[in-house]
């Protein structure tokens, strides 16, 4: 653990990281402004979306390329290698769109890279806008190593395009609380994710490489943030690398005196008023969907997925089965909030860039930490 937390605090300076390393006196978290998240009726939309998506992912398996949210006329389009397979879709109430590669052909791309091509500072997944796979690398990755990645991809010709992108990938930065805010063991600040229960426990997810640094988790730092207030819970799961999610059980439940609010909400920081958007169900994206980011460094942010199936190969291992959108995020905000309205989607994983210049975040699909630890929102 003591080597972790050294590179963590040379990490800071130098990557968009985003799990922070919490000084002796920790500045209190800023806070930004940003336009609100979808309502009620287009969160029930894009549940809709995805619900289709996915049965039609399962109905094609192999003949398709994936689908996506047409941002101009709101319907899904789903990618098709024949006719068999575009009647399917038609049928199913979905736009099919014929393309050269299939599913198939592009998984055989994803393999290759997985088998040979696992290098720190990378990143890929089918664009099925594109119909290609789409591989990032960030500016770790020497020439060497970049050509090694070209030397996996090329025999696949226009199936894969390798893109620069500009900062570093990396998971690492500087009572009872809300998604988004501030939670903190040792050293480490990260922000909490969605609060979940299984009967009457209760406890908070956040990701797996924040409760990889530690079991006691502390949140409610003080007004100028010289201190922090209380013992929230202990850690009893984490899955870091491969998955990027853990669980906290709370030392308490709501309702039992310890200042916990009534419900599992996201705390929402905007115009310099605090109030919170109210989490009822969980579910899985669409690619061009509209999410929204709450986390305890740069608040609220809205962007939009751009990949599902995301492989990620972080310098402390690889993720898979991402999300990836263009909302930025900041040092400190790993493990917050992705939703859609009323709807959770994610935990915040990873990513380079800030929200200055913007960037790349990666974030784990909330509903396969859900099923793994037996919890639902609430």
């Amino acid at each position: 653990m003591r080597s972790r937390l050294a590179s963590c605090v040379v990490a800071v300076g130098l990557t968009a990281g985003l799990s922070a390393v919490v000084p002796a006196a920790q500045a209190a978290p800023q806070t930004t402004s940003s336009s609100g998240p979808a309502g009620p009726a287009a969160s029930s939309d894009a549940q809709k979306l995805s619900t289709l998506a996915t049965a039609l992912k399962r109905r094609l398996g192999g003949r398709s390329a994936g689908s996506y949210l047409d941002r101009t006329t709101g319907r899904l389009v789903v990618t098709v290698a024949d006719r068999s397979a575009a009647q399917s879709v038609r049928a199913a109430g979905a736009v099919p769109r014929t393309v050269t590669r299939s599913g198939t052909a592009l998984r055989r791309v994803t393999k290759a890279l997985d088998r040979s091509a696992r290098i720190a500072g990378t990143a890929w997944a089918v664009d099925p806008a594109a119909d290609q796979v789409v591989v990032s690398v960030d500016q770790s990755v020497t020439a060497a190593k970049l050509a090694r990645l070209q030397s996996v991809a090329r025999p696949f010709g226009a199936a894969v395009r390798v893109q620069r992108v500009p900062g570093e990938f990396s998971t690492r930065s500087i009572g009872y609380t809300a998604g988004g805010q501030a939670i903190y063991t040792g050293f480490i600040r990260c922000s909490l994710g969605f609060n979940v229960r299984s009967g009457g426990v209760y406890y908070f997810l956040t990701a797996g490489h924040c409760t990889n640094e530690g079991s006691s988790w502390f949140g409610g730092a003080s007004p100028d943030g010289t201190s922090v207030q209380s013992f929230l819970g202990t850690r009893t799961g984490t899955s870091f690398p491969g998955n990027d999610y853990g669980i906290v059980q709370y030392a308490g439940a709501p309702g039992d005196g310890l200042d916990y609010p009534p419900i599992g909400a996201v705390y929402q920081f905007r115009t310099g008023a605090d109030r919170t958007q109210d989490i009822k169900t969980a579910g899985d994206p669409v690619v061009g969907q509209s999410v929204t980011r709450s986390g305890s460094t740069s608040g609220v942010h809205t962007g939009t997925v751009t990949a599902l199936g995301q492989t990620v190969n972080y310098a402390e291992g690889t993720v898979t089965g991402m999300i990836q959108t263009n909302v930025c995020a900041e040092p400190g905000d790993s493990g917050g909030s992705l939703y859609s309205g009323t709807t959770a989607l994610g935990l915040t994983s990873g990513g380079s860039g800030n929200c200055s210049a913007g960037g790349i975040t990666f974030f784990q699909p909330v509903t396969e930490a859900l099923n793994a630890y037996g919890v639902s929102v609430f």
